[in-house]
């Protein structure tokens, strides 16, 4: 079997997927470093950093980062879960020193979403050997995360779930078992579908967790009214240059990133 082919399993199964070693450790020094010399404020009530639309937010701070937009091993990947055609809707930065609290657990669509029953379309069953999600998010970990430290968490398998989130477990996941944090050392890539039941766990790391967020969504499908705007002095790919195009209808008005 594949790493491709087991890939497409695990996600389809668990909702999302750690691929580890995406980086080497001098890739993720360099965009350390490049957050470094923001001179962000200390991580508190505020937990995100270079978000956008509104502008390109990180993006901006140098090629690096950039160069996550398209990394090969993220987008055959993508092409499993969004097609042939999909764009970048969002984009931001997570940061967190120690002791800072959990975040709630949540589904952007799905039984769970708020507003699962006024937005049709985001979300189709596996049928004719194609799974269709509307959103899937890469997140690029800069730090080590994972059990006793913090990070990204999530219920398994909750994506094909057909009732709402019990208000026990979300009241209190961290004594909830089926609420895991997956092991992802620095230079991961966490991807997962924006149906999984997911959310920040307290940080207990000694160091600053830093993760990277790409939002991704088929290609004719927008969060909001407002874009990533590409960077400026800063050469794209011309596959690159596609993934801030305006939503439009696959193949007819927005081509194929393959």
């Amino acid at each position: 079997m594949s790493d491709l082919q087991t890939e497409q399993y695990l996600f389809d199964v668990q909702g999302y997927l750690v691929i580890e070693d995406v980086l080497d450790s001098d890739e993720v020094a360099e965009l350390n470093q490049r957050i470094d010399d923001q001179n962000l404020p200390t991580p508190g009530k505020v937990q995100r950093f270079g978000s956008a639309p509104d502008g390109s937010g990180f993006l901006q701070w140098g090629k690096s980062f950039c160069d996550l937009l398209d990394h090969p091993k993220i987008m055959e990947v993508l092409r499993i879960r969004l097609g042939d055609c999909f764009r970048l809707d969002r984009i931001y930065g997570m940061y967190m020193r120690e002791g800072m609290p959990r975040g709630g657990l949540h589904a952007d669509y799905g039984a769970t979403s708020p507003t699962s029953e006024a937005k049709p379309g985001e979300y189709f069953p596996f049928r004719d050997n194609q799974i269709h999600n509307g959103f899937v998010v890469v997140t690029w970990n800069l730090a080590d995360t994972g059990p006793g430290l913090g990070g990204f968490c999530c219920i398994p398998g909750s994506h094909k779930g057909n009732y709402r989130l019990p208000h026990e477990i979300a009241a209190a996941p961290e004594d909830a078992p089926c609420v895991i944090i997956p092991n992802a050392p620095a230079g991961s890539a966490i991807l997962f579908s924006e149906a999984l039941t997911h959310g920040t766990a307290a940080w207990n790391g000694k160091h600053e967790r830093r993760s990277l967020l790409y939002k991704y969504c088929v290609s004719h499908m927008a969060w909001t009214s407002r874009r990533v705007a590409q960077p400026e002095d800063i050469e794209l790919t011309e596959r690159q240059k596609v993934l801030f195009r305006e939503p439009a209808d696959p193949y007819r008005h927005f081509p194929s990133l393959f």
